[in-house]
């Protein structure tokens, strides 16, 4: 790194687990507010110079570098993205298949105490939140990565949050609407945003609601008076927002249940009609895949408004930062 970028900020574990501090991305919650903030701009930074290339000032921040690509779930933009990430920052990465590599043959502390021996860390995208936290405390210096679990998209909000002060400037006192399954997506959106002072809102029919906790976890980090409500009426939630977000309506692994979300789920279509609540200058996000004509029509998806393109490119950004920070020493 060059002088013109500030210096790391340590990542921070606030839910006890002193022995990952620091070297793990398992949630949105192992940032500070001020690890956001510096990620975001380190992102900023990355992406001016990036059509620098090997001119970059991080382009050897991973020198030497070997990281573990650990995927049980399909992925398009997050594989790719880290991919690019890696070699981008003057790293190299494994690919071992996820039938050997994430605890089917063997135990994952079994895993991870393995490949510390070869990589200095995983990317790793599986079910059960549980699952990262157990190879990642198997081990001793192995940097985690979480690239998606059931409960957790950390990823994805770094993106979100980058597109949305792209878009503001400063984010302080605006508000983003979520409209749909209080998901992975939603639970990690609301973590990030608050920090940066954003207000969340988040729609949902009922039995398809944000956890419980995580209304404990935004209150403990949330800035700037921002906060987290619920809603079941998807049209109350967009009034007046400055941003509207929608996700699949059924996510990996809940695909028997289908036919039943696409029913309860079809009032919170995020349509012309509901965007017009909205803000006037309001943008739409999502994180893909999109299936149009479910969650979002064409119509918005297509718009002016939509951003859903540029958080995907900011994904790699982003990437590219949180490897920076949790790697480069």
């Amino acid at each position: 790194m060059t002088a013109h970028h500030p210096a790391p900020a340590t990542p921070r574990t606030p839910r006890g687990a002193s022995s990952l501090e620091g070297r793990c991305f398992l949630s949105v919650l192992d940032f500070e507010p001020a690890d956001l903030e510096h990620g975001l701009a380190l992102s900023a930074a990355v992406k001016r110079d990036r059509p620098l290339g090997k001119e970059a000032p991080t382009s050897a921040a991973l020198q030497g570098t070997y990281i573990a690509l650990l995927f049980e779930k399909p992925s398009l933009r997050t594989r790719s993205t880290f991919e690019i990430a890696i070699r981008e920052l003057g790293g190299n990465y494994i690919d071992p298949a996820a039938d050997v590599a994430l605890g089917k043959r063997e135990s994952l502390a079994d895993v991870g105490r393995s490949l510390e021996r070869w990589v200095a860390g995983a990317v790793v995208r599986t079910y059960e939140q549980s699952r990262l936290r157990d190879l990642a405390l198997a081990t001793t210096s192995f940097r985690v990565i979480n690239a998606l679990s059931n409960e957790e998209h950390p990823c994805q909000a770094l993106a979100d949050c980058l597109t949305l002060q792209e878009r503001w400037g400063d984010p302080r006192g605006r508000s983003v609407a979520f409209v749909g399954d209080g998901n992975n997506v939603a639970t990690s959106l609301a973590q990030a945003a608050v920090m940066l002072g954003i207000h969340v809102r988040v729609a949902s029919p009922d039995g398809f609601d944000l956890a419980p906790e995580v209304d404990a976890d935004v209150a403990r980090v949330a800035r700037h008076g921002a906060e987290l409500t619920r809603f079941r009426d998807p049209a109350a939630a967009v009034r007046g927002a400055d941003a509207v977000y929608t996700d699949v309506w059924t996510s990996m692994g809940r695909e028997a249940e289908a036919a039943v979300r696409r029913r309860l789920f079809a009032p919170y279509q995020v349509n012309d009609a509901l965007m017009a609540h909205a803000a006037p200058d309001a943008c739409f996000l999502h994180c893909l895949p999109a299936h149009r004509g479910e969650e979002v029509t064409d119509s918005v998806m297509d718009s002016p408004a939509s951003v859903v393109f540029d958080q995907a490119e900011n994904r790699l950004h982003t990437q590219k930062a949180l490897l920076v920070m949790l790697f480069e020493d």
